[in-house]
């Protein structure tokens, strides 16, 4: 493994700091402002637009998606890209059409949609023109067992019909969200990995009920849609808008999922950074008993545990993302757990130790750290608790040893 850049990546590297420096930052405190201005707090501010725009204009655009759908990047190209974009987490994975969970739904539809499914789904969502949701998650089961899901999805004549209930469907409250990859069950006695379907279903189609909108950790996630809990009664679609077979839901998710996994532990170390640096410049401009708060013994034990803390998981990262590349998501299963298991933890940490530097200051609005630090913890549930990661990754490391 080779830990250069490589010619194309330090040129976007580059040409991406001079818009998170011109564009992104600036923009934060105009973001916040817009927010606090809408009269209601699900719907879109026009700063996001104009990013996208912006971003649009110089190319800075699909890097997550390979091949020929999206900017032809691998995923070790993408990991110090999507790392920058993590330092402002609510903006520019957004701004650059790079924002869960329309990637991972694109990906759903790179890989597994039909062609008109993609010509009218993917093409769309490509150029960034509208949003999607990914309903997966229910409330009255535990989703952290995807075999759990109760929503049923049942083949009548030339549709399907479904019903369910959802909740924390990423994406949902986002006025432009168009179109919801959704999960359940076709087969219920089927073998269990192979109970699980995938269907598209419009946002506009009968029976489909938005509930309410979730907050998380008290926040709405911003511009990036919102999370929802959603009501399924009696909603038909067209039997084309199966995606792929039924049966293949499972498989399909697990292909979804990794690749998320390493763009969240990507933004993360992107986050971590972000936080180094506030803490850092807290601490030599602030004083303490005589001298500067960056002076005292116990903060530069923080700073540097944080420092060697992110070389070591940017190193995994790259790893996880060379192997991905190289040998293919299912042969970096372990280290695609693994940084899932050590990433948010890490990065939770480091941001609450930043959080601290920066006393009641921390834990305002007036600095982005109480929110990563939320984006943080919540990321160590999202796509797979810590606990369902580290039960697979030792059952593969016992079984090496099994006779």
């Amino acid at each position: 493994m080779d830990f250069g850049y490589d010619e194309r990546t330090e040129k976007l590297r580059t040409e991406l700091l001079a818009f998170m420096d011109e564009h992104v930052y600036p923009a934060e405190p105009v973001f916040e402002r817009q927010l606090a201005e809408r009269d209601d707090e699900w719907s879109s501010v026009p700063v996001v637009e104009e990013l996208k725009a912006e971003a649009r204009r110089r190319g800075l655009w699909n890097f997550f998606l390979p091949g020929e759908h999206g900017a032809g990047l691998t995923n070790l190209q993408y990991a110090p890209l999507a790392e920058i974009t993590g330092r402002s987490p609510r903006l520019a994975p957004t701004a650059l059409n790079c924002a869960a969970p329309d990637t991972g739904n694109m990906e759903v539809l790179a890989m597994f949609g039909t062609e008109q499914q993609r010509k009218q789904w993917l093409r769309p969502l490509l150029d960034g023109e509208i949003r999607s949701g990914f309903a997966m998650t229910e409330p009255d089961v535990a989703s952290s067992d995807a075999r759990n899901i109760s929503t049923r999805i049942v083949r009548d004549g030339d549709d399907y019909v479904i019903n369910g209930r959802k909740w924390f469907i990423s994406g949902a409250m986002n006025p432009n969200c168009r179109i919801f990859i959704v999960m359940g069950k076709t087969d219920p006695d089927a073998a269990p990995h192979k109970q699980q379907s995938m269907i598209l279903v419009p946002r506009d189609t009968p029976g489909l009920e938005i509930v309410r909108g979730m907050h998380v950790f008290g926040y709405t996630d911003g511009d990036h849609g919102g999370h929802a809990e959603m009501v399924f009664t009696d909603v038909r679609v067209p039997a084309e808008n199966l995606i792929d077979a039924e049966g293949a839901g499972f498989a399909i998710a697990q292909a979804r999922l990794g690749a998320g996994r390493i763009h969240h532990c990507m933004r993360l170390i992107g986050m971590a950074e972000r936080a180094i640096e506030l803490m850092c410049r807290r601490a030599l401009s602030r004083s303490t008993f005589g001298k500067p708060i960056a002076e005292q013994g116990v903060v530069q034990d923080w700073i540097a545990e944080a420092r060697v803390t992110v070389e070591q998981l940017r190193l995994l990262v790259l790893k996880t993302a060379w192997l991905m590349d190289t040998v293919g998501n299912q042969g970096a299963h372990t280290e695609i757990q693994s940084i899932k298991i050590a990433t948010p933890v890490a990065v939770e940490r480091i941001l609450d130790k930043a959080i601290q530097a920066h006393g009641a200051g921390g834990v305002s609005q007036d600095f982005p750290l109480a929110e990563l630090w939320a984006g943080a913890r919540t990321l160590r549930l999202a796509d797979g608790p810590d606990e369902v990661h580290k039960r697979s990754l030792a059952r593969r490391e016992l079984k090496k040893y099994l006779p």
